[in-house]
């Protein structure tokens, strides 16, 4: 394995844990520059998912910016289609295609700058009528392509006024833990996954994640950062195209 893989994954780590997310598209993205297999990519990236959110996520609840009615909504719904989408035995071409779809909306909202404060006065209630389909459909998408959703439910939470940037990070983390448990287990019980032979991505992905989340909740500028991976993501987001054009 080339060695530029692991200060990558410790990049990936320490951007998307500096705003609660797990890093599983950032990985997805630098395990396809690299030419492994799709079918092989999910439940490494959500391995690394687990560990990278869940460091986020007890950062942001130590600081006290996880609100409860902001998670178990969408992951109520989520879970139980998590471990569906990670049941199911898909075609390359499909996967590849919806792994592009993914790296690009991450990679736009990157591009775009991420996460921007909200004010807690024009905050609204969340609505569960829209909640809970919702995160269904994240849920299983994020199931076959091997993510934890954030991607998804972060610009949501946003743009819907239901919460600020900060409780926007907490509840996503809460909710790509779970979420790629449930995958995870999916993707463990159709193909089996070999967890001793990633501990060194897993190692700089702690690492990243650890140093990430720490600076997230500190108010951590992360423009630049952003950006680069940005970039990573939408040649990723290519080269997942160029496969689907093979398959």
């Amino acid at each position: 394995m080339n060695e530029i893989i692991y200060p990558l994954f410790f990049l990936v780590a320490l951007v998307y844990g500096s705003v609660g997310h797990g890093g599983a598209s950032g990985y997805l993205a630098v395990l396809a520059l690299f030419g492994f297999a799709p079918k092989e990519m999910a439940a490494s990236a959500l391995i690394l998912n687990l560990l990278v959110a869940g460091t986020s996520f007890f950062a942001y609840w130590r600081s006290g910016y996880f609100s409860p009615k902001l998670f178990w909504p969408f992951a109520l719904t989520s879970v139980p289609m998590a471990m569906v989408g990670g049941f199911l035995d898909i075609s390359p071409v499909i996967y590849a295609g919806l792994l592009m779809v993914s790296l690009v909306f991450a990679a736009i909202r990157l591009a775009l700058g991420g996460l921007k404060n909200g004010d807690d006065e024009f905050l609204r209630p969340l609505s569960l009528s829209v909640a809970l389909p919702i995160g269904a459909g994240i849920g299983l998408l994020s199931g076959i392509v091997g993510v934890g959703g954030g991607i998804f439910l972060s610009p949501l939470l946003i743009m819907m006024r239901w919460a600020d940037a900060k409780q926007t990070a907490a509840a996503s983390a809460a909710f790509i833990w779970v979420n790629s448990c449930a995958g995870l287990y999916g993707h463990v019980a159709r193909q089996g996954v070999n967890v001793a032979d990633h501990w060194p991505l897993i190692l700089a992905a702690f690492l990243g994640g650890l140093i990430g989340s720490h600076l997230g909740a500190k108010q951590f500028k992360r423009a630049l950062l952003r950006r680069v991976m940005a970039g990573v993501l939408t040649v990723a987001a290519y080269k997942m195209l160029c496969m689907t054009v093979i398959f």
